[in-house]
């Protein structure tokens, strides 16, 4: 380990000196270590490449944090430990599952409650037209605020403005408590 450490060091000291070839060929070196570091720690391989490059990114961009005459290794070995930490640490709980797998859970895109619809009816004859005309765009056919406005002559601030004043009318005469 300590021709490999004085090899290692010789080529960073002479990369953060300015010479591109010693980067280059320590670059070279400490890849395939990083690789083996990277794969002790994960079972993807293509998610792998994805992290060895986040550490020589690492690397190149604290390069300058090495002290000459220091050894190499702990140091690079504490990069690639804490970049792949931090991937395993973004990606956790991020379970990828093909969609044909859960086809059949899916939830089906069958209309609504129908008593629903009634209600809203119900509710939207309480308030005044231009307002209830507001809660079906948006609220209900999902057309934008800038849409509504550009059909109605108002700008699309006063069409947010109306909808939310119209949502809190609507809820009161709900009896809800939101």
């Amino acid at each position: 380990m300590t021709d490999r450490n004085d090899r290692w060091g010789a080529l960073l000291g002479r990369a953060n000196r300015g010479e591109a070839v010693a980067y280059a060929a320590f670059l070279q070196d400490v890849t395939p270590v990083i690789r083996t570091i990277v794969r002790g720690r994960s079972s993807s391989e293509f998610e792998n490449e994805d992290i060895v490059q986040e550490v020589l990114l690492a690397i190149h961009a604290k390069r300058h944090t090495w002290r000459e005459g220091d050894p190499v290794a702990p140091w690079l070995y504490a990069i690639a430990r804490y970049k792949t930490a931090d991937a395993f640490r973004r990606r956790k709980g991020a379970v990828q599952v093909p969609i044909d797998d859960l086809a059949e859970r899916l939830a089906d895109e069958a209309p609504g409650d129908p008593t629903a619809a009634r209600d809203l009816g119900r509710l939207l004859e309480g308030i005044d037209e231009r307002s209830a005309g507001i809660v079906r765009a948006v609220g209900v056919e999902g057309e934008s605020a800038g849409e509504v406005g550009a059909r109605m002559g108002m700008s699309e601030g006063a069409v947010r403005v109306a909808y939310h004043r119209a949502l809190t009318r609507l809820k009161k005469m709900a009896g809800s408590k939101e």
